[in-house]
């Protein structure tokens, strides 16, 4: 049950989104061996594997949407770890046209559980990711409420992001005299939809809930910014139907990411310093 549609339970916590359940048909079956690789590839490594994004939350769109797993290891990820994410990802992307994209996110479970990663990996695990293997580790973290803190801790370093995808952009514009198409395209639903989050993030403890839905989320943080709302909306536009075009990439990382970066600090302040490679 949700508050108000705002993503909150009975008592104004963030409900926890999708369920195996929601999975629609089409997706079943490259969500079955997903977990099936999964298993296999990481085998004793692994300590609990999730699902998060569109595909659980039952709005795929088949060719569309892409597949989104969360990997929680004993350890610490490896270089080897990676690598074998990597592999898998590519293997299942390749096997199945339903989906335009896999990603694997490798974490290490003393990481998710740490105090420092309460707030962002860990609020991520229990509110956002539906559990495929293993011990569900949400049992271990506390409840969510869409806070100040939250907010912080969960998008307040866009500013160190940016020179990164200034860069990644650079990259991809320069190893294709132009830009290869489909690197392009990544990087704009990829960026576009952290600034539409990030967006949607300064906003939310006024708001005072939660949603996924990246139209909703654009349209939420224009009542409150209504002078930045159209910039908001064709980000979402972009996010839900990404282009292969530089301009609007250089557009997202210079313009709209500078102002939401500072505005987000002056609001929220900055998120807690990570170690090297957190």
């Amino acid at each position: 049950m949700t508050n108000d549609s705002r993503g909150l339970d009975s008592q104004g916590y963030i409900a926890r989104e999708g369920s195996l359940g929601l999975v629609q048909d089409a997706f079943r079956p490259v969500v079955a061996a997903a977990r099936d690789r999964v298993a296999d590839v990481f085998g004793k490594r692994l300590d609990s594997a999730y699902l998060y994004g569109s595909v659980p939350r039952g709005t795929a769109r088949v060719r569309r949407s892409d597949l989104d797993l969360l990997l929680v290891l004993r350890e610490e990820p490896t270089a080897a770890d990676h690598a074998d994410a990597d592999a898998l990802a590519a293997a299942v992307d390749r096997e199945f046209t339903e989906v335009d994209g896999v990603g694997v996110l490798l974490l290490g479970r003393a990481r998710v559980l740490s105090e420092r990663e309460t707030y962002d990996h860990g609020w991520f695990l229990a509110c956002l990711c539906t559990p495929l293997l293993g011990e569900d580790l949400a049992e271990f973290l506390p409840r969510y409420r869409p806070s100040g803190l939250l907010a912080r801790e969960t998008n307040g370093d866009l500013a160190l992001l940016l020179p990164r995808w200034r860069a990644a952009v650079d990259r991809a514009v320069a190893d294709s005299g132009g830009g290869d198409g489909r690197e392009l395209r990544a990087l704009c639903r990829r960026f576009s939809r952290h600034l539409v989050r990030t967006g949607f993030t300064l906003v939310m403890p006024r708001w005072g809930g939660w949603t996924s839905d990246l139209a909703t989320m654009a349209e939420v943080f224009g009542r409150y910014y209504p002078g930045r709302a159209a910039r908001m909306r064709a980000a979402a536009a972009v996010a839900d139907e990404p282009v292969a075009d530089a301009e609007v990439l250089r557009e997202l990382v210079d313009e709209l990411g500078p102002w939401l970066a500072a505005e987000y600090t002056a609001v929220h302040g900055e998120k807690a310093p990570r170690s090297t490679g957190a």
